[in-house]
């Protein structure tokens, strides 16, 4: 599709040619951070999935919570279901207004993914859900598993030996490879997980400790799925979890809009015209914050409004949906070098999901510099004490473009979410070298 695109304009490149016909993908190109508003946003679509079929993952998800509250001593207070907490930051908001010339009227809160069990990050929700279910379908296929069982019967010897038959891969920069990798051994499913150079050691650390098998690869991300992807094909034993294009890991993302709808409930938080709701969501390779948009869209309405944010030097999601060849174009073949210090952003091509399920349900985007990253992390820390992994701050890169490009996002009656990915499980010697880097720029 790039090639018969570019080639209705013969005497120009290929960069060049993208750029007469998208002038913002010349930004791109350049590594300026960029507001992109989308142009397809709100039309009518004809979606894949259905509001059915996040409810039918909340049933699933609700079926297992005795599992998980036997499995992991963690989630025993919330019996075994898996959120994260809805936090406001009263004073992350005063620091952040009293460093830019246009301050933020409404309320800024932080959905704290980073807090979320068993992995620490927002891959909770998709990677997870996605070893339940292939848990579920064995149970049932291989074992005497019932809907109508206590599914803490999981967690015995005899399944253990059934679940042993069988193995489940991944290919991940790191958080995805958590939640995956720790769901499925302890389950006892063989588990391999392929992962980049932009994978940090305590990950790779923390997953052998559960006995996962890890397979590095020096390469990057978008390189390394195939070859994990060909893996699993020669074993019929083998569950592959694909980033790329998976819709067992969409629709365990989606769930959140249901969490997110019972929280807003609780806290008194309004969603309508008058009282807009603006989510911004770290991008890598964009199946996660497309899952969540799409469960937030369904489930909460039109008027929560999600904007993605990337770096300026991996841009994946943006420049396909820009140039709307989605997974067609990687950031490479516009002349970047995908690198960057977000390691779970470090993707450069966009999921087979993302740019086709977002093309009517997302906002916009925000690309942003990486140092900016480590000054809203280290000021997270300083003003409400709450670590974040550094992609997971990026969120708070695109509430000034975002108030300023849309005045009526800056009202008082509008409210900010910075949907906090990851950090929980980052070793204590990680977050100090983290937090003076950010430290140094405030």
């Amino acid at each position: 599709m790039l090639k018969l695109f570019l080639g209705e304009i013969k005497e120009m490149d290929n960069t060049q040619a993208l750029a007469v016909k998208y002038p913002q993908v010349k930004d791109l190109m350049n590594e300026t951070p960029i507001f992109w508003k989308n142009p397809d946003y709100g039309q009518s679509a004809k979606l894949p999935f259905s509001k059915e079929d996040i409810l039918d993952a909340v049933a699933r998800w609700d079926r297992f919570a005795p599992f998980i509250e036997a499995a992991f001593p963690e989630t025993k207070k919330m019996h075994g279901v898996i959120e994260s907490p809805l936090i406001k930051l009263d004073q992350m908001k005063k620091a952040w207004n009293d460093e830019h010339e246009t301050p933020l009227a409404g309320s800024l809160y932080l959905k704290a993914d980073s807090e979320l069990p068993i992995s620490g990050s927002i891959k909770s929700r998709g990677g997870i859900y996605e070893v339940l279910k292939f848990a579920e379908h064995v149970a049932m296929t291989k074992g005497t598993l019932k809907q109508t069982d206590n599914y803490a019967i999981l967690k015995s010897p005899e399944y253990k030996q059934v679940f042993a038959q069988y193995g489940v891969m991944v290919a991940s920069t790191g958080n995805l490879a958590l939640s995956v990798g720790i769901a499925a051994s302890t389950f006892g499913f063989k588990t391999t997980v392929y992962m980049s150079r932009d994978a940090k050691e305590w990950k790779k650390a923390k997953l052998r400790a559960n006995g996962v098998d890890v397979v590095e690869l020096d390469t990057d991300f978008s390189s390394v799925i195939p070859q994990a992807r060909q893996a699993a094909a020669e074993d019929p034993n083998v569950h592959f979890i694909d980033d790329e294009g998976s819709s067992d890991l969409f629709i365990g993302y989606a769930v959140a809009g249901v969490r997110l709808k019972q929280q807003f409930d609780k806290q008194g938080i309004k969603v309508d015209r008058n009282h807009p709701v603006i989510v911004y969501l770290p991008a890598g390779v964009g199946g996660s914050p497309s899952g969540v948009t799409f469960g937030l869209k369904m489930i909460i309405g039109p008027y929560i409004h999600a904007i993605f944010c990337e770096p300026t030097h991996v841009p994946s999601v943006t420049l396909g949906m820009m140039t709307k060849l989605n997974n067609e174009i990687s950031v490479f073949d516009i002349g970047l070098d995908g690198k960057t210090a977000a390691d779970g952003l470090a993707v450069g091509r966009p999921s087979r999901i993302a740019g086709k399920v977002m093309r009517t349900l997302l906002f916009g985007s925000v690309t942003f510099q990486d140092p900016t990253i480590y000054k809203y992390e280290a000021q997270l820390m300083d003003t409400e004490n709450i670590t974040v992994e550094p992609s997971a701050a990026a969120g708070f890169t695109a509430i000034d473009r975002a108030i300023t490009e849309v005045p009526a996002f800056n009202t008082a009656n509008a409210t900010h979410i910075v949907w906090a990915t990851g950090g929980s499980m980052m070793p204590e010697s990680e977050r100090r070298v983290d937090h003076d880097k950010g430290e140094a720029l405030l």
